[in-house]
């Protein structure tokens, strides 16, 4: 038993880092390595579908390196593959090795974070907001859909491309709100900052109604009082809840 454990030990070892593990003594070199070949081709596909738009930037060879360092450094606690392109993000994110050896873009995580949402919300379980009176928007407080995610990001995310990559970032964020419709297609849509930090208030403060909501979005902007302001916060909660991003609580 002990001599099998070894090999087993060693044989993942091998697996996840052939250029610097041996194979496992005593064991064909050619059939270890088509277990090699088969985990590596199999991480790096499963991954790909998430993250297209990353791999026709930096290439198959550079997103080789990822996944090999992926496959090295780090463990995944999950057993459904559904949730392996988020345990690559935390990889991403924790600054590996790899990352630090050769020019990577700046924009790498967030990009991979932005194509990783549009995977989550077409698989997530969440019911969509059921059906609600618009005119309780300003009387009631309000939710945002679970199918809905205001998002800020440094770069824009939405436009990179191999002929678009910024080497500095622009002055101004990228908000966004990514979407999923009745029809389970995801769609992103750029936000203005009034409707992006009126979306991340009804998080932070869920007692509040939409009508509190809009005088403390009104109030944060130095527009306290200003009917015209109120006139526009009002058309976008409608338009909000007509696109079933949020509505009032029942």
């Amino acid at each position: 038993m002990d001599n099998l454990l070894q090999q087993q030990r060693a044989l993942t070892r091998y697996l996840r880092d052939p250029e610097h593990q041996t194979p496992p003594v005593d064991m064909d070199v050619a059939r270890v390595n088509v277990y090699r070949d088969l985990v590596f081709n199999n991480v790096s596909q499963l991954l790909s579908g998430t993250f297209p738009v990353l791999i026709r930037i930096i290439g198959e060879q550079r997103w080789g390196l990822l996944v090999r360092g992926f496959l090295r450094e780090w463990r995944a606690q999950t057993p459904k593959f559904g949730e392996i392109a988020e345990t690559f993000l935390d990889y991403l994110a924790s600054s590996p090795q790899v990352l630090r050896d050769g020019e990577w873009p700046a924009f790498l995580l967030e990009l991979a974070h932005y194509e990783w949402v549009e995977m989550v919300l077409q698989q997530s379980d969440a019911e969509p907001l059921p059906p609600t009176d618009q005119g309780l928007l300003l009387e009631r407080p309000l939710r945002v859909s679970a199918l809905a995610w205001p998002l800020a990001y440094v770069w824009p995310v939405q436009r990179l491309s191999p002929d678009l990559q910024p080497a500095v970032a622009p002055a101004q964020p990228t908000l966004l709100l990514v979407r999923r419709t009745a029809d389970f297609s995801v769609r992103f849509a750029e936000l203005s900052p009034l409707a992006w930090r009126l979306l991340q208030r009804i998080g932070e403060y869920p007692v509040l109604t939409g009508r509190e909501q809009l005088h403390g979005l009104a109030q944060e902007a130095g527009e306290l009082g200003n009917a015209s302001f109120m006139d526009s916060g009002l058309a976008l909660l409608q338009q909000l809840h007509e696109d079933r991003v949020m509505g009032p609580t029942s």
